[in-house]
Formats: structure tokens, C-alpha cells, sequence
């Protein structure tokens, strides 16, 4: 299992999944009305080192957080 957690503003409790890829993911995700507006526009982190290959496999027991752009000084 893959532990997801939803970070800054987007409104959704972290969940468990079964996937092996970000893609496979993402594609879970897509489906989320919630999660869906803000895929475009997150960064991802896996076990706190952000990932931009999207074929990234996944192992059982990793964290996978979404990191939506935020303002601030």
C-alpha cells in the first residue's frame, strides 16, 4: 500500500492505495473531484524527495505527498 497525503489547501484526508507508478496514480487521482483541479498545478514528493518522472515506481510503504503552490512571504 501507498500512503497519499494532500497537503496546503486541498480539502481531502490522506488515503491508501494499491498502485505501482505515479502514473497509475495519477490516473486513481483524475477520477477524485476534489483532487482533480489541482493535479496540473502540484509538485510531488515521494518520502519527502520530489519526483517528476511520472513512470517512478512506487514500493509498498511509500508516501506520496501533493504539494499545491502557495503564496506567502
Amino acid at each position: 500500500m501507498v500512503f497519499i497525503e494532500f497537503l496546503g489547501p486541498i480539502d481531502k484526508e490522506p488515503i491508501e492505495l494499491e498502485v505501482c507508478s505515479l502514473a497509475e496514480l495519477s490516473k486513481v487521482l483524475f477520477k477524485d473531484e476534489i483532487v482533480r483541479p489541482w493535479l496540473d498545478n502540484c509538485a510531488v514528493a515521494i518520502n519527502d524527495e520530489i519526483v517528476k518522472d511520472f513512470d517512478y515506481k512506487l514500493k509498498d510503504g511509500d508516501r506520496v505527498s501533493l504539494l499545491p503552490p502557495v503564496c506567502g512571504g
